[in-house]
């Protein structure tokens, strides 16, 4: 079998995993993520099951599936919301779960249990605002100062360990990594101007024209931006997820002086989720080592555990004088929340070296395990909070 016809069969088998994900969450009992469906179904086609599918030959679909991932982080990040109380008490959590997991893993280390100490830091301080936000959506948890804090300590869990892995998880020392960050978020500034030195009216009429189904001006430039700051990251050694969320605040940028962005956005959410994306998923279903997590699940439970304590655990005390107990709660869960970014931190500690392939596999266990955990624990606290209220009124 040729080496094309190989990747045809791989990419046949992950789009109709794809493609089937939406009816089997619509048939599934509750509201699973469907995230957890396409890894389960890239678990079933790959190496380690079925053996239909092999991530190798669909490597840069699934690298262009990441990107696309951060792309739509990074747009949704209003860099603006951390100079707000909501963005500096969510500094002040996260500044609280790194110093935990600073302490917790170095035990961790000392006892031989890890000997990953970066990267399983940085994943125990991560938190998954864009799997969460169409779950929040549906309970109606996004609204008042309850959903500026939860939208803050998203953005601030995704944006913080993205700089931090372009930092530490490099291959240079970090005096030169950070030299590289400053460059590609300088040339990201300067992408950030092309918009007055296009003109604003000029770039009206582009869009408008570039709206046209034959032309997607808007569209391929976007791509563009996206495609620019991946290569830039990857020269400087640093890693292509910081491109992908820079293309993203850049590109909001760009958006607002756009006017009318809604087609635009539309377009980007049915070629990142509908196409590349899921893709992504899928190929990091197929490589997950679940071998290791059979053989030793306990693994799978303390770093489950640790997401819990490490990044939920310190909202109690950040957020105690502007939310009540139960909300703080909710908080908790919905901040210990990880997934894209913890598969991402994986698949760079891999490639790297420097984690090893059972803490990969666990971690990323635990991270499917928080999605369909602890979201769910904090809708049913919103749901009985409000059923408690209304009893109360009566």
């Amino acid at each position: 079998m040729t080496p094309s016809v190989a990747g045809l069969d791989t990419l046949l088998a992950v789009v109709l995993v794809a493609a089937l994900a939406p009816a089997i969450v619509a048939l599934l009992p509750g509201k699973i993520p469907q995230v957890v469906v396409l890894i389960f179904g890239g678990i079933l086609i790959g190496p380690q099951v079925l053996g239909i599918g092999h991530p190798a030959s669909i490597s840069l679909l699934s690298d262009i599936g990441l990107g696309f991932l951060f792309l739509m982080a990074g747009y949704e990040l209003e860099p603006g919301q951390l100079r707000q109380r909501s963005g500096r008490m969510a500094i002040a959590g996260w500044s609280a779960s790194a110093a935990l997991a600073v302490g917790i893993v170095a035990v961790l280390t000392a006892t031989g249990f890890v000997r990953d100490f970066v990267p399983i830091g940085l994943a125990l301080t991560t938190t998954a605002l864009g799997t969460l936000l169409p779950i929040l959506q549906d309970a109606d948890m996004l609204s008042g100062d309850f959903g500026k804090y939860v939208l803050a300590a998203g953005a601030v869990g995704e944006l913080f360990p993205i700089v931090a892995i372009s930092i530490f998880l490099t291959r240079r020392n970090e005096y030169v990594a950070f030299l590289s960050l400053v460059a590609v978020l300088g040339a990201a500034l300067l992408l950030t101007a092309a918009p007055h030195v296009l003109g604003e009216s000029r770039l009206r009429a582009l869009v408008r024209q570039g709206q046209r189904a034959t032309a997607q001006t808007t569209l391929r430039w976007s791509i563009v931006l996206l495609v620019v700051l991946l290569t830039l990251a990857a020269h400087f050694g640093l890693d292509v997820v910081l491109g992908a969320v820079l293309a993203g605040l850049v590109l909001r940028r760009w958006t607002n002086r756009m006017g009318d962005v809604q087609p635009l956005e539309n377009k980007l959410e049915a070629v990142g989720y509908g196409i590349f994306i899921p893709l992504f998923f899928v190929s990091s279903g197929m490589t997950l080592d679940v071998r290791s997590i059979i053989h030793n699940p306990f693994r799978l439970v303390v770093f489950f555990v640790l997401l819990l304590v490490v990044r939920g655990l310190p909202s109690l005390l950040v957020y105690a004088r502007v939310l009540p107990l139960r909300e703080r709660v909710e908080m908790t869960f919905i901040t210990a929340t990880t997934m894209p970014l913890l598969i991402a931190l994986a698949a760079i500690g891999l490639s790297d070296g420097v984690m090893l392939p059972s803490n990969a596999a666990a971690l990323v266990g635990a991270g499917v395990v928080s999605v369909l955990v602890f979201p769910a624990v904090a809708t049913l606290l919103r749901r009985s909070g409000r059923s408690g209220l209304s009893s109360g009124q009566q």
